[in-house]
């Protein structure tokens, strides 16, 4: 039995009751429309949010493998004067690796903006947007490895497979386009989970995020797939073939019975013929003015694959697609090698983000959309090898911007040399809680009826952050 969390009754499946009026493919597609226009057992797109949104869609900027707060957002001057010696207190039991004595940051701090928050040289382009954020310095999860804290990050869950936030926000909220998918995510990451990250695991199918390329394929050359060719077929040859399609497919369930699984794959069919319309032009940008070009970085060989993430997220986004994540993979696990490592990869996503915070103001467009960033976990202010940082669960920064948070910002902190989070403490499940909040559902009723147990994003933990919320 499925769950719901408007606790609506099960209904015929849409398929169960074409197959019994003994209706067509094309009376598939109208009634796909109709549905989501108006609301189904089978699927929640269109429906209502359970109160007041603050945000209508997400951008999730990752950055794979775990950016060191000490050298970006948490400031802490003790590192520098203590540089060398032993930490003044214990560290984690578990830990990924051996570690030294306390390692300053390369970077200068300093503060910007009417806020004054101290941000490092490291991010120039998004320190002028620092009015805009809102920096939460107290980051934590429960797990040190890559693959288990990414999953958590993703999902909720470092220990089982479960459905990504991005599914669980289109299964609550769906796509403002229905020639769309409702959750897109631009290059994954093809490892620490791979496509667990932005899978639907149980929840229907429909609500599984599309990949746009992947991390081993240069940006400008990621493509929606199912559209890339599609004019080598002609659009009243594909329609045949979907027919006939649908005719095998209907047969079948006269003799299996209801199958959420194939309803899944025929919606995905009939969305990808609907895609054709819309997505090349989408994918085109051409009509971009040099300017926002210039602004993504795309004239420059080291920022134009990030900011085409950017960009691309921009318009998906205004075109109705409710979540869209762009991944920074994997660059920023720098067990050695810190200097070198962290500043190159923040000169590849500084501008890419600072343009996109301003794209979306300009265009009105960052008061309902939540733009948030951030990696699976940080880094230990304590030294690596000879110059690099180990995992650091513990203690860590994200930021937010933009959605209904409260704009230039600081909230929470950790210890003296940035190490734990000691107060104002945000877990996983906290900022997973936010997010829906923020965008008007309630994370406790956002369920899933599942092998016997409702289930949803923050399983039985988490807390709405309202300090965040403007």
């Amino acid at each position: 039995m499925r769950g719901s969390h408007f606790e609506r009754p099960r209904r015929f499946t849409r398929r169960t009751m074409l197959s019994r009026c003994g209706a067509g493919f094309g009376a598939l597609a109208l009634a796909d429309l109709l549905s989501r226009e108006g609301g189904s057992a089978e699927s929640s797109q269109g429906h209502i949010p359970h109160f007041a949104p603050r945000a209508k869609q997400v951008i999730f900027l990752f950055m794979h493998g775990g950016p060191s707060q000490v050298d970006t957002f948490d400031y802490k001057p003790l590192l520098e004067r203590d540089q060398g010696k032993p930490l003044p207190f214990p560290k984690p039991r578990v830990v990924s690796g051996a570690t030294g004595n306390l390692l300053p940051s390369p970077w200068k701090f300093r503060q910007y903006g009417q806020s004054g928050a101290w941000v490092s040289e490291l991010f120039p382009a998004v320190a002028g947007c620092v009015d805009d954020l809102c920096i939460v310095k107290s980051m934590h999860c429960s797990n040190s490895r890559h693959g288990a804290a990414l999953l958590e990050l993703h999902t909720g869950s470092d220990t089982f497979v479960r459905p990504s936030m991005g599914s669980w926000i289109t299964y609550g909220l769906g796509s403002a386009n229905q020639n769309l998918p409702g959750y897109i995510t631009l290059c994954p990451t093809l490892t620490h989970g791979g496509a667990n990250a932005y899978g639907s695991a149980f929840l229907p199918a429909d609500y599984q995020g599309t990949p746009v390329g992947n991390a081993s394929i240069p940006a400008e050359n990621a493509k929606i797939p199912f559209v890339e060719n599609s004019e080598q077929t002609p659009l009243r040859l594909q329609r045949k073939e979907l027919d006939l399609l649908q005719g095998l497919n209907r047969s079948h369930q006269q003799t299996t019975g209801p199958d959420d699984a194939l309803e899944a794959r025929i919606s995905s069919f009939e969305l990808a013929f609907r895609m054709q319309a819309e997505a090349p032009q989408l994918q085109d940008i051409s009509n971009e003015t040099e300017a926002t070009r210039r602004m993504y970085g795309l004239h420059e060989a080291s920022t134009k694959n990030f900011g085409r993430q950017c960009l691309m997220a921009r318009r998906f986004i205004e075109q109705g697609v409710r979540f869209v994540q762009c991944t920074h993979s994997y660059k920023w696990d720098q067990h050695d090698n810190l200097r070198a490592g962290h500043a190159q990869n923040a000169r590849e996503v500084d501008q890419p983000i600072a343009g996109l915070l301003r794209d979306l103001k300009q265009r009105g467009l960052l008061d309902e959309t939540l733009v948030v960033w951030g990696g699976e976990f940080g880094r230990t202010p304590v030294a690596q090898g000879d110059n690099g940082r180990d995992h650091n669960p513990h203690g860590y920064t994200m930021w937010l911007a933009g959605g209904g948070v409260k704009p230039g910002f600081v909230y929470g902190a950790t210890d003296e040399y940035g190490y734990y989070a000691i107060e104002n403490k945000v877990h996983v499940h906290d900022l997973h809680a936010t997010m829906l909040h923020l965008l008007g559902l309630d994370h406790t009723r956002l369920t899933y009826r599942y092998a016997g147990r409702d289930f949803r994003l923050t399983d039985v933990h988490g807390s709405v952050v309202h300090d965040l919320i403007a």
